[in-house]
């Protein structure tokens, strides 16, 4: 049975206060003296094979899933040295202590949660030293694909094998062999993983490249299914591979993927070394076309990775590639974790992207889906053997009622097998760089943001709301990858400000790189459809965009993926609505809602890039403010493309304001490569006037000066700069260049006075006309 898929509340990121290097420090509430409240009692590990140390340098080895690997290629890497600690450097910590207190030296307020921190530390530590014991390490234990599903052997055979305790027969079934549940019977070892190797014929695999299979099992237990031994269906939980055909059923079938050497992709570039300034530009292969279809890897190779370089950014997101059957789920109801969509193409044609972003400088995060996954049965692992709790929490605790799907087990050994292979596999199969993890709070706390609001509070951090199976596995997945990949890229997406996300384990963090600013889109929403311009509230806006957690980075963004879909507004929707379709041509009148649109456009990406964080990320279309929403295919509109698409084309249309947009996005992310504020201090503010609507601030040697103001303009205006000398534009919101009017000329030069003012040891004077923004440097750095 399919299920839809309901769009997820937005809801108010809440980041605890506390010092941050700007020009003004937020007060830090004072701890919540209440008691902590009693934790529940550390979860038992199960029962394992401890007859394989880590350190045991036999070829030939019993994992814990029963598994006897002759010969398995591993690493001499050792992923858990005694402190855990991975590349990140934390040069503000004098001295790390190894129980997951370091971070106390970064933000005091967490004192009063010490043995919080400590005992998440620990959990880690019994995880990892389990799978040490157990499985000879996370490095073996992380190449789970190459034991479970279809692997092809040197000789031909075909082994595969799969975990579904609760099957009593098990038989390979397929085009191969007729369908015959006969011909390769599977034997099952205590740990409920069953095996069967399919020997090669004429030399080679039996199962032909691109053929259909299916595992089947049958007679299953009583008490999980019907009590007649019925027999089930089900795609191989790790297949690389799956296809539908709609002229037969909207069902997908699994196919083994083994092309021969002449038709597999040869990575011929390294990946490009990780970004100092992450400027992201978050993408979804299917919708990369002004064409109502489905859009193809080859093509988005072809148009859209020049496009991405051209407008300077040096990271792509790709949504929905993990393999989902209801495509307007926008590929966060995943069926398949190990295959890539084929509504775009082959794997082949996947490789061939990366490896071309990568020629061209860009690293390539994948948009991973490890909080949940679809109910979806015939083609899913839901109900996998039966149970509805093999990779999954059993009864209501398995299920997210809000998203209407299925929900991991964290804590179980082989669910984490399952999800670590999983992360490892596309960084190894398909070379990404890196991730961005799907749903984080819903990971991290028992009620997964349903219905709770955050108010900053420690206590919500450190209580018993808190999932700390899975905290334990973000910080297993995390410690891994950058212990594996040194330069890999880690963003998780959290509404909640849980404190230490972005902190490594080896001080008492989760380990991601980056979190998401997700209460900065919010917030100008809230002003856009509440708020008249004169009414903003710039100390508001400036708080927002700097409020985050001193230590821990964060990647700001001006508006999200989900404002595009259907029933919402993008930015530029909400500032121009119709006139959007009647009044962007150049050939018709500049009227002063599209004259306010753009204007605001430009200065909200602006100070959201300057302010919000030590990341970007745009979602394809908004740099230069795309017209139409989102509506995927589907029974309500008919099954209709005509929305599923991105009108690209709109830039390359001379005669259409677009332009402007889509070159001022470009002269934006430029100047930061040039510049690098994205990886530069936090800025100082030096002024926030109210009445004025002006805001001023500072950042990596850049006078930043903005003018909300609706209607005045302000000739010789005077703003403090820290560094006396000669200024320049760098950027200037209102360039004709940019569709605006060129009221200030770009060569002028700025010269300051050494007199303090608004904090700063000097001060120039500026034309700043209304909703416009100007970027000075240095006239020596230009």
């Amino acid at each position: 049975m399919r299920s839809g898929v309901q769009k997820r509340p937005r809801s108010v990121e809440v980041v605890p206060r506390q010092a941050r290097n700007g020009g003004e420090l937020a007060i830090a509430p004072k701890p919540d003296s209440r008691p902590e409240p009693q934790r529940p009692e550390l979860p038992a590990f199960p029962q394992r094979n401890r007859s394989s140390p880590a350190n045991q340098s036999s070829s030939s080895q019993t994992l814990r899933c029963g598994i006897n690997v002759e010969g398995l290629a591993t690493s001499s890497l050792s992923l858990f040295p005694p402190t855990l600690c991975n590349t990140h450097e934390m040069a503000s910590i004098t001295e790390t202590p190894a129980d997951g207190t370091g971070v106390i030296q970064l933000d005091p307020w967490l004192e009063p949660h010490r043995d919080v921190l400590k005992h998440r530390y620990s959990l880690v530590e019994k995880w990892a030293n389990a799978i040490n014991e157990s499985e000879g390490g996370l490095d073996k234990f992380s190449k789970g694909y190459e034991l479970f599903g279809l692997n092809a052997q040197p000789n031909g055979d075909i082994i595969y094998r799969e975990w579904a305790p609760n099957a009593v027969e098990a038989s390979l079934v397929g085009d191969f062999n007729n369908w015959d549940i006969n011909a390769n019977p599977m034997a099952k070892n205590s740990f409920g993983v069953w095996e069967v190797t399919v020997p090669a014929k004429n030399g080679g695999p039996a199962i032909p490249h691109d053929s259909k299979i299916k595992a089947s099992h049958s007679k299953i237990k009583i008490t999980m299914v019907l009590p007649d031994g019925e027999r089930i269906y089900r795609i191989p939980a790790w297949i690389k591979r799956v296809v539908q055909d709609l002229s037969v059923s909207p069902d997908y079938d699994a196919v083994f993927w083994n092309p021969p050497a002449n038709e597999q992709y040869k990575f011929q570039h390294s990946r490009p070394k990780k970004p100092e300034s992450l400027r992201i530009y978050e993408a979804h292969v299917g919708i990369s076309s002004p064409e109502t279809r489905v859009a193809t890897y080859k093509e988005f190779t072809k148009n859209m990775l020049p496009r991405i370089q051209y407008l300077g950014y040096n990271a792509i997101q790709l949504m929905a590639i993990m393999e989902h059957a209801y495509y307007a789920s926008f590929g966060y109801q995943v069926n398949n974790f190990f295959a890539a969509s084929s509504r775009y193409g082959s794997p082949e044609d996947l490789k061939e992207l990366i490896d071309t972003a990568h020629s061209l400088g860009l690293v390539v995060l994948l948009d991973v889906v490890h909080s949940h996954a679809s109910k979806n049965v015939l083609d899913g692992i839901n109900m996998f053997d039966g149970s509805d709790h093999l990779y999954f929490h059993a009864g209501g605790k398995g299920r997210h009622e809000l998203w209407d799907s299925r929900l991991f087990n964290y804590g179980h050994h082989e669910v984490l097998r399952f999800l670590l292979s999983n992360l490892r596999f596309w960084m190894e199969e398909y070379q990404f760089d890196g991730f961005r993890f799907d749903g984080v709070t819903s990971m991290l706390y028992l009620h997964h943001g349903i219905g709770t609001g955050f108010s900053g509070g420690y206590h919500e951090y450190f209580g018993p709301s808190v999932d700390e199976e899975g905290v334990t596995y973000l910080t297993l997945a995390n410690t891994m990858l950058h212990n594996l990949f040194p330069e890999v890229i880690t963003v998780a997406e959290d509404v909640s400000g849980m404190p230490a996300l972005c902190i490594p384990h080896s001080l008492g963090g989760v380990g991601f790189d980056y979190r998401l600013g997700m209460a900065i889109p919010d917030m100008y929403i809230k002003l856009l459809k509440e708020k008249e311009d004169s009414e903003w509230d710039l100390s508001n806006i400036a708080f927002t965009l700097t409020n985050r957690r001193h230590g821990e980075k964060t990647i700001a963004y001006a508006e999200s993926h989900d404002q595009a879909l259907v029933g919402d507004k993008s930015l530029m929707m909400w500032l121009c609505d119709k006139e959007l379709y009647t009044n962007m041509s150049v050939l018709t009148e500049f009227t002063p809602i599209i004259e306010r649109g753009m204007a605001l456009h430009k200065m909200i990406r602006l100070v959201t890039h300057g302010l919000g964080g030590e990341g970007w990320l745009n979602f394809e279309g908004n740099e230069f403010g795309h017209p139409e929403w989102l509506d995927f295919p589907r029974e309500g509109n008919g099954n209709s493309f005509w929305y599923a698409r991105r009108q690209l084309n709109l830039t390359e249309d001379h005669l259409l304001r677009y332009k402007f947009l889509n070159e001022f996005d470009r002269a934006m992310q430029l100047t930061e490569a040039k510049y690098g504020w994205l990886h530069a201090a936090q800025a100082y503010i030096s002024l926030k006037n109210e009445s004025d609507k002006v805001l001023v601030f500072e950042r990596a040697g850049l006078l930043w000066i903005f003018n909300f103001h609706p209607t005045d303009s302000f000739t010789d205006y005077r703003v403090g700069v820290d560094v006396p000398g000669t200024y320049r534009i760098v950027l200037d919101t209102d360039d004709p260049t940019f569709g605006g009017f060129g009221r200030n000329v770009k060569e002028t030069r700025f010269f300051t006075t050494d007199m303090p003012w608004n904090g700063r040891a000097n001060f120039t004077q500026v034309y700043i006309p209304t909703r416009t923004a100007l970027v000075l440097a240095l006239e020596d750095t230009l």
